[in-house]
């Protein structure tokens, strides 16, 4: 099933609702039980975790060119 990331505009808080594609747009509850949330554009796969590539494994650092900057000195 699906997760979609929302974050609540009253206190902040970010977090994950699982439901099926069919309900992606409907709104949701904050943990808190705030009504004021919106739901966050994630990528496919993604876990929502920042400096994550959504597969457990850290992002690689930035570097720039073809091959991350390791063949420009």
């Amino acid at each position: 099933m699906p997760r979609y990331e929302f974050r609540c505009r009253a206190c902040g808080d970010t977090f994950d609702v699982d439901r099926p594609m069919e309900a992606a747009t409907e709104p949701a509850l904050c943990p808190d039980g705030h009504s004021d949330t919106v739901k966050l554009l994630t990528t496919a796969g993604s876990s929502g975790r920042a400096g994550s590539t959504g597969a457990g494994v850290p992002a690689p650092a930035g570097g720039g060119g073809c091959c991350g900057g390791g063949c420009c000195s």
